[in-house]
């Protein structure tokens, strides 16, 4: 029996393990340093192992005895994480979603012989794939257009919002710069500007802004445009500007009454009960991705909508159902050896291939989680 090892145990981490065990095809153990999070899988019949992922040695004495590993640690050491792994010549499905760019480490992927699938989450993830097979349909892709928001299913004020992450994880996205595409060229603008107003039949009206989501995307795909934006219930981007205008993400440091602490960590201290989700707290999830292109003389839109609720009957909330149940379906596209190619695969790499499409879509939709797709002529496309 094939072994997969979890690093980390959170809100994400769970589902996986818990997703991967069940059917018993594996034997699936879970490293964690936080011990009640561990304690919760126990009593769940996975087996854990508690330490300290990031040091190094530790991490490296118990990779051995593992076919391949899911990276699930915060972003902050992400990548760190996924490079010991691959020098420990481990095989990885990757979904810690650091700042630095995981195509660095193709090199060492390819001399280590191992297949790595990075940012296989819902976004970056299925966003990616679903792109990149649409794109790859197309003989040009004109524009690309991806919305997706995680948010409270009973919205309260005054931030009518909830995050599976951390603070300090969505904070960042709202303090780096946003990168799109137009003109054919990566533009840098700022974060929380161009709000749209979307309608979704299960949601109503949310707000689009600008974030810096595409990643790989900006690089692997060749359009003329193309622009990730979060989603929220309306009035969120205004009340999230005011803080930043008035100081309150900076990371510099200052000094009260003897106590040095950056408006940045403070802000993420006052934030994370109001933001957290508490258990058995509803929340749900949106995405649209929209893709048009000519194909021979042609004119093409693909659409791809999600909508997913946290699930009751697991106790799993949205977020993590539709990232978890991604990143496990990767693993097993591994494990059965239905992709072969080492080195580093972003998601969209993988949505060149129908099949692979087609078996990560059918396999989310066993676990709810489904798709609705859209092919169709549009006048629009020039």
């Amino acid at each position: 029996m094939k072994k997969i090892l979890v690093l980390g145990a959170g809100l994400v981490g769970r589902p996986i393990a818990l997703d991967l065990a069940q059917s018993g095809a594996y034997e699936v153990h879970v490293a964690d340093i936080n011990k009640v999070r561990l304690s919760r899988l126990e009593k769940e019949g996975i087996t854990t192992i508690n330490m300290n992922i990031r040091d190094k040695e530790q991490l490296h004495a118990v990779l051995p005895f593992y076919n391949l590993v899911v990276n699930a640690v915060p972003g902050f050491m992400g990548f760190e994480v996924l490079q010991n792994c691959i020098e420990a010549g481990k095989e990885v499905v990757d979904i810690a979603f650091y700042p630095e760019d995981p195509l660095q480490l193709d090199a060492l992927a390819k001399e280590q012989k191992v297949r790595v699938i990075c940012d296989m989450g819902v976004a970056p993830g299925m966003s990616n794939l679903l792109t990149g097979y649409a794109a790859h349909q197309l003989d040009k892709v004109n524009a690309v257009k991806i919305y997706v928001g995680g948010l409270p299913k009973v919205r309260k004020q005054p931030w009518e919002y909830k995050a599976v992450f951390s603070p300090t994880d969505v904070l960042e996205e709202y303090t780096r710069p946003a990168r799109v595409v137009e003109n054919g060229k990566i533009v840098v603008k700022e974060p929380l500007t161009e709000i749209e107003v979307l309608n979704f039949e299960a949601t109503g009206n949310l707000e689009a802004f600008n974030s810096d989501g595409l990643r790989s995307l900006m690089f692997t795909i060749k359009a003329d445009s193309m622009v990730e934006k979060t989603l929220r219930y309306p009035g969120y981007a205004d009340k999230i500007k005011l803080l930043a205008q008035s100081g309150f993400f900076s990371k510099e440091k200052l000094t009260f009454s003897g106590v040095s602490v950056s408006p940045f960590e403070m802000t993420s201290r006052l934030l994370f009960n109001q933001w957290k989700l508490m258990p058995g707290e509803a929340d749900l999830t949106v995405m649209r991705i929209v893709v048009e292109g000519k194909k021979e003389d042609e004119r093409i839109r693909y659409s791809y909508d999600l909508y997913d609720e946290y699930s009751p009957a697991t106790g799993i909330h949205s977020m993590a159902r539709t990232t978890g149940y991604s990143a496990a379906m990767a693993v097993r596209l591994l494990l059965e050896d239905r992709y072969r190619t080492q080195g580093i695969t972003v998601p969209e790499y993988l949505g060149k291939e129908e099949a692979i499409v087609k078996y990560m879509l059918d396999g989310l939709a066993d676990r709810g989680v489904v798709y609705r797709q859209k092919r169709e002529p549009v006048e629009t496309v020039r």
